[in-house]
């Protein structure tokens, strides 16, 4: 078969090598055009490079304004010291910079350092730059056409300084094509932002759309917030994540061999389908590292489905000379210089903050409960009948399977009275005292407050991967010895994923032997599961092992204890005794991260009083 080749001159010009040219200098022209490429990618690099100029010259407010999402206008006014007017020029040519004098390029204090920025906006826009110089007489203004630097004239300024950009990329206008939409542009600049407002939650900042002049719109207003970092980030974190996250998430606080570890991280069922809530900062400059984001989800491994993700703003704090911020041109990415103490650093500050929580739930998931039964528009009211409320199907569905017309419909399983605690639930008991139990899945349980509704598999599920964790830990997991022997047959992937670990499988009280063929033959499962099925469980614990083949061997192990745990958990639809039921939320209570399965899903919802007096108009 002859396969054509492609004719490289005829689609793109002469083949790599065919001409010989000479070697020469760049001019500046051509150089600050190739450095703005990989500065000023779009509009939300610019001003991430102006913003952070600001902040280095002592800002305690900036403001930012665009139009046509950044494509026509860029501008950013701070409130900092400024630039003295015989160094305007100067700031506009590449390399210069008063943030270090080259001598020890490890110790990097600040974000800007390279001295790229402004020469290359220069380069492919109109920059106009106007700065007064803290205690000068007046401003200074100097602009930038077409690699042509004009002459500096004085200007009306209070103080700081303002950087506009008009048109980006009219230099390069081959670039623009590259850029999205306006609207994609402008969102990006938002979110940019954003990142940069909660590094400096001391610093104000505005966001200004004057894409119309006449009708501005500002989107966003953060008035600075008083204290250090940690008095300041909750009310910072508020504002721009929402109240959600204020209410969900867990204060993290850690150091280590000089290392140190500040910000919040939300429970567990407070996630996300992608990983769009992710902060994290490096002395205080926001990064998108590969290290950070992996020992985040490491820290939520076994709380945490997998397509799930975990919403936290986290701060890293060393000394310079433990991380380089220069090997990206743009600085989003960093290299440690010890990146196995940075991991542990967070793995082990997030996994304490997680296990301090308990048996805690995110608010949210109350208020999910209530929104199935918010009432809809009710249909008109006849004089002679009941006034009608139309529920949500979930809400009447739960209605109907509640309170039939003549009390319990029978298709609930309210406990006899013997079997419940008598008076009130006591302050120590958060998830309260055992009520009843629907479709013999789900507990209801009163509270002080309020009720409770518990997915009793769920949660049993969750006390027994503690259970068997903590064993692990300890020592070796006990096994209960089958009286008989089963033999499961399996596919070859599963049975070798399975004799491969067969001495961490026994650790763990379960014990596999090959049996000749396709089978294997299982003559000890963990005591703690009781009666199982031992092909299910084996299955399980075979898949757990190949989907986790990259990973070490402690997380294959986790997800291989999940799935056991899975086992041994109460089923739905087995009927409970009240002590039984209490017994299961009294141990919730004590057991850390109960507030959530193995696989990130809440076990529990709780509905204030309050919500429900709400419900009925009470209130």
């Amino acid at each position: 078969m002859n396969v054509a080749t492609p004719n490289i001159t005829a689609i793109g010009g002469s083949a790599p090598g065919s001409i010989r040219r000479p070697i020469r200098q760049l001019d500046a022209a051509a150089a600050n055009r190739i450095a703005a490429g990989e500065v000023v990618e779009r509009p939300a690099a610019a001003i991430k490079e102006l913003v952070e100029n600001a902040l280095d010259a002592e800002a305690r407010r900036v403001a930012i304004a665009y139009a046509d999402g950044g494509k026509t206008l860029l501008r950013v006014t701070d409130d900092g010291t400024g630039i003295p007017p015989e160094e305007l020029a100067l700031a506009l040519s590449r390399h210069a910079t008063s943030k270090i004098d080259g001598t020890d390029l490890t110790d990097i204090r600040s974000f800007g350092f390279r001295g790229e920025a402004l020469p290359s906006l220069g380069a492919v826009g109109r920059l106009t730059l106007t700065s007064r110089w803290a205690g000068a007489a007046e401003a200074a203004r100097l602009e930038v056409r077409g690699e042509v630097i004009g002459a500096t004239r004085p200007a009306a300024l209070a103080r700081g300084t303002v950087v506009e950009l008009a048109g980006l990329f009219s230099t390069t206008p081959a670039r623009l094509r590259f850029l999205r939409s306006d609207r994609a542009e402008a969102q990006a600049i938002g979110e940019v932002v954003r990142r940069l407002a909660m590094a400096a939650p001391g610093v104000g900042f505005t966001l200004t759309d004057v894409t119309e002049p006449d009708a501005p719109r500002e989107l966003l207003r953060l008035d600075p917030e008083p204290g250090d970092l940690f008095d300041a980030l909750p009310g910072r974190l508020r504002a721009i994540l929402g109240a959600d996250f204020a209410e969900n998430a867990l204060r993290v606080e850690a150091e280590r061999e000089g290392l140190g570890l500040a910000g919040f991280a939300a429970l567990p069922t407070f996630s996300r389908g992608a990983a769009v809530g992710q902060y994290l900062f490096v002395n205080g400059r926001a990064v998108r590292d590969k290290l950070l984001v992996g020992a985040l989800r490491a820290a939520y491994a076994d709380v945490l489905a997998r397509d799930r993700h975990p919403v936290a703003a986290l701060f890293l704090i060393c000394e310079p000379e433990a991380v380089d911020v220069n090997v990206h041109p743009a600085k989003a990415e960093v290299r440690f210089r010890d990146p196995g103490l940075v991991r542990g650093l967070i793995i082990g500050a997030l996994k304490q903050a997680l296990a301090g929580a308990g048996h805690r739930g995110a608010t949210t998931t109350g208020a999910g409960v209530l929104g199935a039964f918010r009432p809809g528009p009710a249909p008109a009211w006849q004089p002679g009948r009941a006034m009608p409320t139309r529920l949500s199907r979930a809400a009447l569905g739960f209605a109907e399977e509640l309170l039939g017309p003549d009390g319990w419909s029978g298709r609930v399983e309210p406990p006899r009275p013997a079997e419940l605690a008598d008076g009130a639930p006591a302050a120590d008991h958060p998830l309260g005292v055992a009520r009843a139990q629907l479709h013999a899945t789900y507990i209801v349980a009163q509270t002080a407050n309020g009720i409770v509704i518990v997915d009793q598999h769920a949660a049993h599920e969750r006390l027994v991967y503690e259970r068997l964790k903590a064993a692990r830990a300890t020592s070796r997991v006990p096994g209960q010895l089958l009286l008989i022997p089963e033999i499961v047959e399996l596919d070859a992937a599963a049975r070798a994923a399975l004799l491969d670990e067969a001495a961490e499988l026994q650790a763990l009280g379960l014990v596999v032997e090959p049996f000749g063929g396709g089978a294997l033959c299982l003559r000890e499962t963990p005591a703690i599961l009781g009666a199982v099925d031992g092909r299910a469980l084996l299955a399980d614990v075979a898949d757990a092992l190949i989907e986790g083949a990259g990973r070490g061997l402690a997380a294959r192990i986790d997800a291989v204890i999940s799935r056991v745990s899975c086992h041994g958990s109460i089923r739905a639809g087995r009927r409970m005794s009240g002590p039984e039921m209490d017994a299961l939320l009294r141990e919730m209570e004590a057991t850390p991260l109960s507030g959530q399965c193995n696989h990130g899903r809440p076990t529990y919802v709780e509905l204030d009083l309050a919500d429900i007096e709400r419900l009925f108009g009470r209130r």
